[in-house]
């Protein structure tokens, strides 16, 4: 990290601040600016309920360490920071750890997570009856993160404005906004409709099905390690569970019958009660991504491009809207994530 010796960074505070997207990276932004005092405006072109946003189709891990298993450094190092920032800011986050399982044919897999992850401990049948008791005796073993947490995008993303109006900032729903044409500091954090900043950007989809049973517990996340792709079940309120796969190196829409196959049989195999759960949604998102798969914050004068935050969304949105934050009180430059024109 390094400071610009700029003396225009003194007179931002006094500048309106436009951020475009109330996606999870723009509602970050927009509560830490607000409440640093910025006289902050949240624009986003479609409704309170975001369902066109990759927001809404998110799992919500915020889960550092298990992310070390294929992504660089930067990314456990930003989660980290944005696992604070979430317990202070977000009373409703959960963090009571993830759970990493595999089934005895899948070991070879299992055991390669171990070695790439960080800050996990090993769990054997009785340790995970304990914590899981819903899981028991159906795995010998577990890697235990204790430190990571999750939270639930659809009911999370409502609070967090919330608590930007509370700061004083204001929201505008059915707002399309042009950074070009808007005064003032510009916050750009509108995903894959940026691609006109960005044409290197491409989707990564996220498949998911939320299904419905009273017959299981489960009290964090659980990744199952698969043939393909890690899959993860992710306990929601109201006996819900969502159950997804990490990335899928598609644009389309929708969720094909194999994949919902696929991440059926996941849930199966973690507890076979979820054969009789009913199905309450099925969907996808696209996440935006780089072809380094890290994020980048673009600053180019008084705009500033927050984009390719991959499946790491709501993992690193609040460390980003920090960095950016920085910048604008002191010239802060994070060499690893943030580009000055």
């Amino acid at each position: 990290m390094v400071q610009q010796d700029n003396a225009t960074h003194h007179s931002m505070q006094q500048q309106p601040v436009t951020v475009i997207g109330a996606g999870i990276a723009g509602a970050w932004h927009a509560l830490l600016l607000a409440e640093a005092g910025f006289a902050v405006k949240l624009h986003e072109r479609s409704g309170p309920a975001m369902a066109q946003a990759a927001s809404h189709w998110a799992g919500g891990m915020l889960a550092p360490y298990c992310e070390a298993e294929g992504s660089e450094p930067t990314i456990t190092r930003l989660g980290e920071r944005s696992l604070a920032l979430w317990r202070e800011q977000v009373p409703e986050a959960r963090f009571q750890g993830s759970l990493v399982v595999a089934h005895a044919r899948d070991r070879a897999d299992y055991e390669r997570f171990a070695r790439m992850t960080i800050n996990h401990r090993r769990l054997g049948v009785e340790d995970i009856d304990e914590i899981e008791p819903s899981l028991d005796g159906r795995f010998r073993e577990a890697l235990f993160f204790p430190d990571e947490g999750h939270v639930e995008p659809r009911r999370v993303l409502p609070q967090i404005f919330d608590r930007i109006r509370a700061a004083g900032g204001a929201i505008e729903f059915h707002s399309e906004q042009q950074a070009k044409d808007t005064p003032g500091i510009v916050i750009d954090c509108r995903g894959l409709a940026a691609r006109d900043t960005f044409p290197d950007l491409r989707g990564v989809k996220g498949e998911e099905i939320i299904v419905e049973t009273g017959e299981i517990e489960l009290s964090r996340p659980v990744r199952l390690m698969h043939p393909r792709w890690p899959l993860y079940i992710i306990p929601r309120e109201d006996n819900r569970f969502m159950i997804g796969a990490t990335s899928i190196e598609r644009e389309d829409s929708g969720v094909s019958v194999r994949s919902a196959l696929e991440l059926l049989s996941a849930a199966y195999a973690v507890h076979p009660a979820f054969a009789e759960a009913r199905i309450v949604e099925i969907g996808s998102g696209l996440r935006p991504a780089f072809p380094d798969n890290l994020p980048r914050i673009a600053i180019e004068g008084q705009r500033i491009a927050v984009n390719g935050l991959y499946r790491h969304g709501f993992l690193l949105a609040p460390a980003l809207a920090e960095l950016t934050l920085g910048y604008l009180q002191r010239g802060a430059i994070d060499n690893e994530v943030m580009q000055c024109a």
